[in-house]
């Protein structure tokens, strides 16, 4: 057992000779730093086109859409509901989903027309 710790402390010391105060302070090269941060930029750009600038063109679409409805367009909503729409309101649309039936929906619940 007294080896072993011997042995352990022996490795510590050489070690601890290795790293000497003038290996230790020796800074490394400045373009390191800017080097590091381009894969990181590379990654952003590609999150941007892959996900968030495609992402935010269909909310584009959709908000059009939303704003864009009237009446007599046969909608879907996002319950699964297909309608034609009777009455147009600032934020909410009267649609007839069955012949004399009649509900009241919100426009951001609309998701896309009906064929």
């Amino acid at each position: 057992m007294k080896t072993y710790a011997t042995s352990i402390i022996a490795s510590v010391a050489a070690a601890a000779a290795v790293i000497t105060p003038a290996n230790a302070a020796a800074a490394p090269a400045a373009g390191s730093g800017i080097a590091s941060l381009v894969p990181l930029v590379v990654i952003m750009v590609i999150f941007y086109f892959l996900l968030i600038r495609p992402q935010q063109k269909k909310l584009k679409q959709h908000r059009t859409l939303i704003e864009s409805l009237k009446k007599g367009d046969k909608i879907i909503t996002g319950g699964g509901l297909y309608g034609k729409v009777i009455d147009v309101q600032e934020d909410t649309l009267k649609v007839e989903i069955a012949d004399g039936v009649r509900v009241k929906v919100q426009r951001a619940t609309i998701t896309g027309l009906a064929d």
